[in-house]
């Protein structure tokens, strides 16, 4: 199967490749074209502006958390229709899973997808040295195809003049844009980055749109388009939900899954509730900020990440949902919680009142929580058996005190030693999970398939 695409990469951090990589995708979408966005990793909020700007999810390839055998079939997937393929990377582009070399980094992805590399590079306070930094990264590794440059961040014709005159000569890279300095694109940041593009609404839409308009302005679309037509086909099968899950048994009745989201809950993958539903749930969505009870006939709860302690007095004045949450775990249903869901099912939250499931309280702190992790599941729950290990990662400023229960739900090693995480329930009682890290399910399928079981299961008790 072949599907026209390229990667939106940078050398660092903060040179702009979201900008770029969400500009590019609107205007190809203004031309027409039916846009499939990606990003490399396991961020949450870059896919959300991606996904305003071409009008379909933005999906996470993350070799780290699913395995670089996963990377083409979950592109393929996500791709399917489309006409045209940008993935935004993270970080540098040879940047991966710390102390693991090349794994899940951009480059890493780029090659399993077999994809070209557009630069993206920040040449606000360089001229002549950048054709040596482009050089540099073109000639690291041979696998990796650096077949463009973006110049962002250019101050003048002048300045853009001499950017141009020193690639041709030293770095035999083709310029595929210049975009200049602008404040009117910015996108708005605060304690774990940029506002997810759920919460700006309207500003969002229009963030989104002048991105589109500066990059169609600025970068050669057409050239762009042709260089993605250079990937060639990629062999792998697309992945598919309904082959990774056994369904429940036929006839069964479909246990009804309620999913939380809105604007405290806004972190999730596409492919988690695409495998709930291949596993034979209904999956229901809902908003903890304005629902004051769960879908009638809910028999499983989910609840993802997101920033709860940003409408903390929101949740907690909705006291009759709170309520409803805490009937629904105490009667046995089972709940999937990540991160914010762990946070809002506990006792208080920076001291106004949570749900109460949880014997535990958060609040907000400085320091920034952040890395993948290799988990070992410590005790039987809803998600996964004893023993059962998983990668995922964590990404958060709250602290839970405690930070496990008696039954802690994953145990992890750090560098200064081992840590015992989460809560998977209380003795006699495994219906609740919950735990601060992440997990993109399309990794490990069974989790979708066992909760699906525990939802059917509960319905039918």
């Amino acid at each position: 199967m072949n599907i026209p695409r390229l990667v939106v990469a940078a050398p660092s951090s903060g040179a702009g490749k979201t900008t770029i990589a969400t500009g590019l995708i609107a205007a190809l979408a203004a031309r027409g074209l039916a846009v499939s966005p990606h990003k490399v990793g396991p961020d949450y909020i870059d896919p959300g502006y991606h996904g305003l700007a071409a009008g379909r999810p933005g999906r996470n390839l993350d070799a780290f958390m699913c395995g670089p055998e996963r990377i083409a079939p979950l592109f393929l997937h996500g791709a399917a229709g489309a006409d045209v393929a940008v993935v935004e990377g993270v970080m540098g582009l040879f940047d991966g899973a710390s102390g693991r070399g090349e794994l899940a980094s951009t480059a890493h992805v780029s090659k399993l997808l077999r994809a070209p590399v557009v630069l993206v590079v920040d040449a606000s306070s360089q001229s002549r040295s950048v054709a040596a930094l482009v050089h540099g990264f073109a000639s690291w590794d041979p696998e990796v195809r650096l077949a463009g440059v973006i110049l962002n961040r250019v101050a003048s014709d002048r300045h853009e003049r001499l950017l141009r005159e020193a690639l041709e000569e030293g770095s035999g890279v083709p310029v595929l844009g210049s975009v200049r300095r602008s404040a009117a694109v910015a996108t708005p940041s605060r304690h774990l980055g940029l506002i997810p593009a759920v919460e700006r609404s309207a500003e969002a839409l229009r963030a989104v749109a002048d991105m589109g308009e500066l990059v169609a302005a600025s970068v050669d679309l057409d050239e762009v388009l042709a260089l993605a037509r250079t990937a060639p086909p990629l062999t792998a099968e697309p992945w598919d939900p309904a082959r990774e899950v056994t369904p429940l048994a036929a006839g069964a009745v479909r246990p009804r899954i309620a999913v939380a989201g809105g604007a405290a809950f806004s972190f999730s993958y596409a492919e988690n509730t695409e495998l709930l539903t291949a596993a034979g749930a209904e999956v229901v969505p809902f908003d903890p900020l304005h629902a004051d009870a769960l879908p009638e006939g809910t028999a499983g709860l989910v609840i993802g990440g997101g920033f709860p302690e940003l409408y903390v007095r929101e949740l907690s004045a909705n006291g009759q949902l709170r309520a409803a949450i805490a009937a629904f775990a105490a009667a046995g249903g089972p709940v999937s919680a990540e991160c914010a869901g762990l946070l809002y099912l506990g006792r208080e939250l920076d001291g106004l009142p949570m749900c109460g499931v949880l014997d535990t309280s958060a609040r907000m702190t400085e320091r920034l929580t952040l890395g993948y992790r290799e988990a070992v599941a410590l005790h039987d729950s809803v998600l996964a058996p004893t023993g059962a290990r998983l990668r995922g990662h964590e990404f958060h400023r709250t602290v839970c005190e405690p930070g496990a229960g008696e039954r802690p739900a994953w145990g992890w090693r750090l560098p200064d030693g081992p840590r015992s995480e989460g809560f998977a329930g209380a003795p006699g009682a495994a219906n609740i999970h919950a735990s601060y890290l992440h997990l993109h399910w399309a990794g490990y399928p069974q989790l979708a398939a066992a909760f699906t079981a525990a939802a059917a299961a509960h319905r039918a008790g």
